[in-house]
C-alpha cells in the first residue's frame, strides 16, 4: 500500500506532513512526498490567499488524476475556513481542520468531516521524517496578534507552545545537520514560562546547526541575542517580519511596533551578527496605502539593507479587518510592486558582493546540473562544483550565480 502526502503553504504545514507521512510509514505505508500513484492521498491545506485556497481545493483533482479509486483525506487551513467547498469534491473521503491533525491516522477508516474547533493544547506529532539534510521542527502553533490582513488566527486558534522535553527528544532522534525551529508564531514561544529565549538556553548542548524561522520584532533583545550567540553552532540569519515601513500603515495593519522600533532592532543583530542575512515581508498595496506611504515603506526597506525581501501584492481575506475595506486597483498594486521587486534584487545582489572572496560555510542540500545546492549560514543561495559530503564544509564564493553565488570547496 502506497501513500501520498502532498502539502501546500508554510513550513509548519511541511512539519505536520513530514510527521504524518512517519506515522503512515509505522503503519506499513510505502510514503513519498511527490505526486504518483498512491492507494490514499494526505492533502495538507493552506488558506492564507485566495490563491492558495483555490490551489488547495485543485489538489484534489490533481491527485485523483493518479488513481481516482484512492482514498483522499483532506485537512488543514483551507479546510477549516470552507469545510463544505471540500466536501462537495468528488472524491474526498474525510475532511479535517488545522486543530488536532496528528489524529488522522487512527481515522483513516472515517469518512464525512472530523472538525475539532478545540485548539487547547498543543498536538504531539511523531518526530518528522527528515528527507532532506535541514530538518523543520514545530515547536509552536497558533497566533493571537489578529494582524488586519491576516487570516490565520481565526483558523489556527490561540497560540500554544510545544514541551521543551518533546522538543529535544525529536532532535536527538533526528541529530541533523541543521534544524529549523519554526512555528505559525514562533516569537510568542511559551512553554509553562520558559520563553524562546529560554529555550534556546537548553539547546545550547546540541552541535549540529540552529536556524530560526520567521520572527516579530518584538522578541529581539540583548538577552535573546545573546541566546543565540551561545549556541554551538547559530546560523546568523533572521528573517524579520516588516508587512509595512510606514508607521500609520502599521497602525491600520494592527501591527503592534514602529518603523523606529524595528530599525533599532536591526542595528542591535548588526551588533551581535556583523554578518547577518536579515531578510523580511512586506505587503504592497494594503488598501488604505497611499503614494506616500508606499515610498516611506521603500525608504525603510532601503534603510534597512535587507538580504531579501518577499514582496507580495496586498489581497483581502472576508472574516478579517481588512476585508472591510475597498482594494487599491490592481494596476496601482503591480506598479508599486514592480518597484519593490527592483529594490528586492538590488539589496540582494548587494549583500552577496559583500562576501565574494569570503570564507563561509554552506551546507549542501542536493545536486543538479553538476552543482550542489544549498545555503551559507547567513542564508545565501551557493552553487558548488566537485564532490560535496552531506555534511557542512567551508567554502569561498567567488563571483554571483543565478540567484545567489558561485563557490569552491576549501
Amino acid at each position: 500500500m502506497k501513500a501520498v502526502v502532498f502539502t501546500l503553504g508554510c513550513k509548519v504545514n511541511s512539519c505536520e506532513s513530514s510527521s504524518l507521512m512517519n506515522g503512515l510509514e509505522t503503519l506499513g505505508y510505502e510514503v513519498s512526498d511527490k505526486l504518483s500513484y498512491a492507494d490514499i492521498y494526505v492533502i495538507n491545506t493552506c488558506a492564507v490567499t485566495k490563491e492558495a485556497e483555490k490551489k488547495s481545493r485543485q489538489a484534489v483533482s490533481r491527485v485523483r488524476k493518479f488513481n481516482s479509486n484512492a482514498k483522499v483525506y483532506v485537512l488543514g487551513c483551507a479546510t477549516q475556513n470552507h469545510p463544505e467547498d471540500f466536501l462537495k469534491i468528488e472524491g474526498v473521503t474525510l475532511i479535517m481542520g488545522t486543530a488536532s491533525k496528528d489524529k488522522l491516522l487512527s481515522l483513516l477508516d472515517q469518512t464525512g468531516k472530523h472538525i475539532e474547533e478545540g485548539t487547547e493544547y498543543y498536538e504531539e506529532y511523531l518526530p518528522i521524517k527528515a528527507i532532506k539534510s535541514r530538518s523543520y521542527v514545530k515547536i509552536q502553533d497558533g497566533c493571537e496578534n489578529f494582524c488586519s490582513y491576516c487570516l490565520i488566527p481565526y483558523l489556527r486558534g490561540k497560540s500554544r507552545s510545544r514541551s521543551v522535553e518533546s522538543i529535544i527528544s525529536e532532535l536527538n532522534y533526528l541529530d541533523p545537520l541543521e534544524v529549523v525551529l519554526t512555528g505559525i508564531n514562533l516569537s510568542s514561544y511559551d512553554y509553562n514560562g520558559i520563553k524562546l529565549t529560554g529555550l534556546l538556553d537548553r539547546l545550547k548542548d546540541f552541535n549540529f546547526r540552529i536556524r530560526l524561522g520567521s520572527l516579530e520584532v518584538g522578541i529581539i533583545s540583548d538577552e535573546f541575542l545573546t541566546a543565540c550567540k551561545n549556541l554551538k553552532d547559530f546560523a546568523p540569519h533572521f528573517h524579520l517580519s516588516l508587512q509595512s515601513g510606514c508607521d500609520k500603515v502599521l497602525r491600520e495593519m494592527n501591527r503592534k511596533y514602529t518603523v523606529s522600533e524595528y530599525l533599532q532592532k536591526i542595528e542591535l543583530i548588526r551588533k551581535y551578527f556583523p554578518s547577518a542575512g536579515i531578510t523580511t515581508d512586506v505587503i504592497i498595496g494594503y488598501s488604505t496605502e497611499n503614494n506616500c506611504d508606499f515610498e516611506k515603506s521603500y525608504d525603510t526597506c532601503k534603510i534597512a539593507e535587507f538580504s531579501d525581501i518577499h514582496a507580495f501584492s496586498y489581497s483581502k481575506r472576508e472574516g478579517t479587518e481588512g476585508a472591510k475595506l475597498k482594494e487599491l486597483p490592481p494596476s496601482v498594486k503591480k506598479e508599486r510592486l514592480d518597484k519593490m521587486l527592483l529594490l528586492k534584487e538590488e539589496l540582494k545582489s548587494r549583500f552577496i558582493e559583500k562576501f565574494i572572496g569570503c570564507e563561509l560555510s554552506f551546507l549542501p542540500e542536493y545536486e543538479k546540473d553538476g552543482y550542489f545546492e544549498g545555503y551559507t549560514e547567513n542564508y545565501i543561495r551557493v552553487y558548488v562544483q566537485g564532490n560535496c559530503d552531506k555534511k557542512i564544509i567551508k567554502i569561498k564564493l567567488i563571483k554571483p550565480y543565478k540567484d545567489g553565488a558561485l563557490a569552491i570547496l576549501i
